[in-house]
């Protein structure tokens, strides 16, 4: 055990630790020149695309030290988006040491600041690590000065590295060995290993990622799960190394996979300890703290047929994303489907995505909203975040909305810019302080509804990239709600309608509008689209209908042939309109969803 060492990358977004771990896995020689490809550890084809990391990943490298000690160094590769800081979490939980990485041209961020936080709370070994020093741009004293005012750290301890050139890496493998410090637990007490995450195979069921903290695990052994006393016989267990290689055992320390024919998705659960059932350890570890979802939205089928395919997809998912949350939900539009938490407006794109692509899925989303609190007449609270759930307006004394803590940390020369987007999004601003001469961080306390449109995305233009943003909720406060109906041809679509602070209504009702008017065929009858708060229409646009000339037969004559066909036109689209139904197509509900300034 004194040659293990565990350890995560942790950073704000694109500071380069996915880069970092390329690097080290290059260093250690795990995967020959041939089969070695950029991002190795970003394993989905959603992180390539969009350069993120969105799962942590396990990977055991062999290091044979400049004293001529062989190591085996277990890194666990995290995401930087705050919508992954769950992940992030769970994969300290398995360390005893974390690399934190910062921009030699950027600095401290509020990602950066946010993770090294949550590696105080699990007691880690932190390392500074400062990253891209060959650009340019590097300003590696001011970075420094950040370290030690800003982080409290001592940054005469920082490895300066350059990860795209390979520039300090070395170093950085002998400062892993020496400073942080090996895993404890005894090998000869009964197994403790504690589930950090999970993948499903077609063929080999459940694979289960765990780490062990006290006995030994081998191929033949009976386990059992804790949380439920599920029980099954180990077929296999290993280290990762890019690919899963097999090993004969596994002792307290080390950090691995195990397979045990497991086809019950919901037996495997994310933060449950594994032990054996003849031998079973006196307590489970304590877990992790249950992900709270601050976003809310339903998924759909497009075709009804497809929701049992649905379910599964979801059961499977759960095991590789703990944070996502999910319960039975129906629809009058729509039919069966689930309403689905999630830690933010990227998350839900990416599980939108990963079901859409890895299980084949066409889906449907209703409009994000987050949880409010009601406080009825009748002297009850309730707490909903569905539309579909909201009272008849006379029954609420009052409702209220969740507030966030944001901190913002710009160049102070975007103070105007990010001060505007705040109070336009009904924020209020708390306080600033200058962190260095041109470097500043802004506290807000905005309401969550306004964030999770696009307010990250918006910052990021406003700043030109600069801005940083990070947030936790704090509370709840009074708020005017309303409930925005979209009407089409008279009809209320429930899967359209939002929950709204009111003085943003009107403004949200008519972009709806506009989008659904853009998408929504034309008939042969005109179709109104309308935006109302209970009996009130608040917005309108009309589909044009097709115009099928009938007068084009009549060459001159009298003016009431003509009149008189228009009429029997007139009366025949009435008709029709009062029998006919609009289909509304999949990008409709999709366009809607998109922020205005899309």
């Amino acid at each position: 055990m004194q040659h293990i060492r565990n350890f995560s990358i942790i950073a704000h977004i694109d500071h380069g630790k996915s880069t970092l771990s390329d690097r080290l896995i290059e260093t250690t020689d795990i995967i020959s020149e041939r089969d070695f490809q950029d991002q190795i550890l970003d394993t989905m084809d959603i992180e390539r695309e969009r350069g993120i990391t969105i799962k942590s990943q396990t990977v055991c490298l062999p290091y044979t030290a400049r004293d001529g000690k062989s190591y085996s160094l277990n890194l666990i590769d995290t995401p930087g988006h705050v919508d992954f800081s769950y992940e992030v979490s769970r994969s300290l939980a398995s360390c005893e040491g974390a690399l934190l990485v910062i921009d030699a041209s950027q600095g401290v961020e509020a990602q950066t600041l946010a993770n090294l936080y949550l590696a105080m709370e699990h007691d880690l070994e932190i390392i500074p690590v400062i990253n891209k020093i060959d650009l340019p741009s590097a300003d590696i004293d001011r970075v420094k000065s950040q370290i030690h005012d800003d982080l409290g750290l001592d940054p005469d301890d920082a490895v300066l590295i350059s990860a795209k050139e390979g520039i300090g890496i070395e170093d950085l493998l002998e400062e892993i060995v020496i400073k942080l410090p090996p895993p404890t637990g005894d090998p000869e007490q009964p197994l403790k290993a504690l589930i950090f995450d999970s993948h499903y195979d077609a063929y080999r069921g459940t694979i289960v990622h765990f780490r062990i903290v006290q006995g030994r695990i081998r191929a033949g052994d009976k386990i059992m799960f804790m949380s439920n006393n599920a029980t099954y016989k180990v077929e296999e267990v290993g280290l990762f190394q890019i690919e899963m290689i097999k090993q004969k055992g596994l002792s307290a320390g080390q950090v691995g996979y195990l397979i045990a024919g497991i086809k019950t998705v919901s037996d495997t659960r994310c933060g449950d300890t594994v032990t054996l059932k003849d031998q079973p350890c006196d307590s489970p570890m304590p877990g992790f703290k249950e992900a709270k979802p601050v976003v809310f939205s339903s998924i759909y089928p497009v075709a009804s047929d497809g929701y049992e395919e649905l379910v599964t997809a979801l059961e499977k998912l759960k095991l590789n994303d703990a944070a996502l949350i999910y319960e039975k939900d129906t629809s009058i539009a729509l039919g069966f489907g689930f309403r689905c938490g999630f830690l933010g407006l990227l998350h839900l794109e990416v599980v939108q995505e990963r079901l859409e692509r890895e299980y084949g899925l066409s889906l449907i989303l209703t409009a994000p909203s987050v949880q409010y609190q009601l406080n009825l007449s009748d002297g009850t609270e309730s707490v909903i975040d569905n539309p579909a759930l909201y009272p008849d307006p006379t029954l609420i004394e009052d409702t209220k909305e969740p507030y966030i803590r944001a901190s913002i940390i710009v160049p102070d020369r975007y103070m105007g810019a990010v001060m505007k987007l705040c109070l336009d999004r009904r924020g209020v601003n708390k306080n600033y302080q200058y962190l260095t001469s041109d470097r500043l961080e802004m506290i807000f306390e905005i309401p969550l509804a306004e964030v999770i449109y696009d307010f990250y995305d918006r910052l990021k233009s406003v700043t030109q990239g600069y801005g940083s943003f990070d947030y936790d909720i704090i509370d709840f406060r009074k708020t005017d709600l309303v409930k925005m109906d979209i009407l089409i041809n008279g009809e209320r679509v429930d899967a359209l309608s939002q929950l709204v602070h009111r003085d943003n209504a009107v403004a949200r009702a008519r972009t709806a509008c506009e989008k659904l008017r853009d998408e929504i065929p034309r008939q042969m009858y005109k179709i109104a689209i309308q935006g109302a708060i209970g009996g009130n229409i608040i917005a309108r646009k009309t589909v044009s209908a097709f115009r099928k000339d009938v007068t084009a037969k009549c060459y001159g004559g009298d003016i009431t042939r003509k009149r008189k066909l228009l009429e029997k036109q007139k009366k025949g689209k009435k008709r029709m309109k009062m029998v006919g139904k609009v289909m509304i197509p999949q990008s409709a509900f999709l366009a809607v969803l998109k922020s205005d300034t899309d």
